[in-house]
This record gives C-alpha cells, sequence and structure tokens, in this order.
C-alpha cells in the first residue's frame, strides 16, 4: 500500500497505534459513552495544538526542496487553520466555550513539533509532522467503520474517516516516499526517531484529554502560555 521508507516509519509506530485504537477516548467515541467534558477538552486542547502545528508546517513547506512540496504544505498550513476556526467552532457551541490554557502534553507536544521543525533537515520534519496525518486517517477509517449513536461525535469521525482528508494524506505520504528515498542512513534513522515520538504524544494527546490533564501547580497570568491567544 505505501513505499519502503513510509512503511518503514510506520513499523516503529505500530505498537503504538495499536494502543491508540484500544484506548477508551476512541471507545467511547464510538459507543457514545465518552464523558462530554473529555471530548470538550480534547476541543479545546486540539485548538491550541493546531496553531503550533500550522507553524511546523510553514517551517516545513520552506524546507523542502520541490516546490510541489512547498506549495502542498503551504496549503495544508493555511487548512490546519481554517479547521481549528470552522470545525472546532462548532464543537464548542454545542459543547459550551471556555478559555484553558494548553495542558502539559499539549504544551509538549507542540514544542516537539517545533524544535525539530525549526532544529532539524526537511527529513526530520516530515517525520515529525507525519504521524499526525497519518494517524488520523487510520483511526478516521477504522471509526467510520463502527458509527457513533451520538451526532457530535459522529461528526468528528466523518471529518477524519472521509475520502477527502485520506487525499490529503496520501499526497503527504507520496512525498515523504519520495524524499525518503533520497536520504542516508544516518538521516533516515533520525527521521524515524522523529516519527516514533511523534506517533507516541498522539497517544498522549487523547490520554490527556481522557483524564483531562491539567498543570499540577497553577499557571499565573504571565506563566499561560498561548492560552489567551
Amino acid at each position: 500500500m505505501h513505499g519502503g521508507f513510509t512503511s518503514w516509519l510506520w513499523e516503529s509506530a505500530q505498537p503504538t497505534y495499536d494502543r491508540i485504537l484500544a484506548h477508551p477516548f476512541l471507545r467511547g467515541l464510538t459507543d457514545g459513552g465518552l464523558d462530554r467534558e473529555a471530548f470538550r477538552f480534547y476541543v479545546i486542547q486540539d485548538g491550541h495544538y493546531l496553531k503550533d502545528y500550522a507553524r511546523a508546517l510553514s517551517v516545513t513547506a520552506a524546507k523542502a526542496p520541490e516546490s510541489a512540496d512547498t506549495a502542498m504544505f503551504a496549503a495544508h498550513t493555511a487548512n490546519a487553520i481554517a479547521v481549528e476556526r470552522a470545525l472546532h467552532a462548532g464543537f464548542l457551541d454545542e459543547l459550551g466555550g471556555a478559555s484553558e490554557p494548553p495542558a502539559p502534553v499539549t504544551a509538549a507536544y507542540t514544542n516537539f513539533l517545533l524544535a525539530a521543525a525549526y532544529g532539524g533537515s526537511y527529513g526530520e520534519a516530515l517525520g515529525a509532522v507525519l504521524p499526525c496525518y497519518w494517524i488520523y486517517a487510520r483511526v478516521g477509517a477504522e471509526l467510520a467503520g463502527a458509527a457513533s449513536p451520538d451526532p457530535l461525535y459522529q461528526r468528528w469521525i466523518d471529518t477524519y474517516g472521509g475520502e477527502e482528508f485520506k487525499q490529503i494524506v496520501d499526497e503527504v505520504l507520496a512525498a515523504a516516499e519520495r524524499h525518503g528515498a533520497s536520504l542516508g542512513p544516518a538521516e533516515r534513522t533520525r527521521a524515524r526517531a522523529r516519527f516514533e515520538i511523534a506517533a507516541r504524544y498522539e497517544w498522549m494527546f487523547w490520554d490527556a484529554a481522557y483524564r483531562r490533564e491539567r498543570w499540577p501547580l497553577p499557571l499565573t497570568g504571565d506563566q499561560q502560555l498561548d492560552g489567551g491567544r
């Protein structure tokens, strides 16, 4: 289904992906039993995440050696912002919005992405941003086969389980496969390390939402990270 480089990347994340599918957050989406407060927490944190994910994508676009890949990631940067404004606003209208700062895992994950994008090669940036695309597409396809009795959760499943999102992810995988073929052993290993860590952060992100993770010590007004943006 996918080429040698991307399949090799996925092998490193397969155990993590298996745990993602088994997580009660995702099971709760399909059976409708997920606490609405956990989902609201997830949506708010995803809004914080997407702001910095868009920044990481823009840096990835700038580092791409091929103009077609630069254009693709630049378009995805704009789309990540559009998703935040549209999809999340719709969810929060129903759930009840509230301003909360980024949770510990959100801050750690986005800091990792930005460090990989700014400080690493294009291959390392690809390795870091790819799990968010790929895992969401696979989770969406998996959950689409078990429709949720909750219309709100079904909207989320439809977003990531649809053909439109799959096509976007397939384009990114094709770009990763092309670039991976040109990498030497050392850079391939660095890209895989970024991919594996980002995949683990994906599990941690859903787990943090399920637990509604907050900072163990309160943040003062000037320590709110980007919570006021």
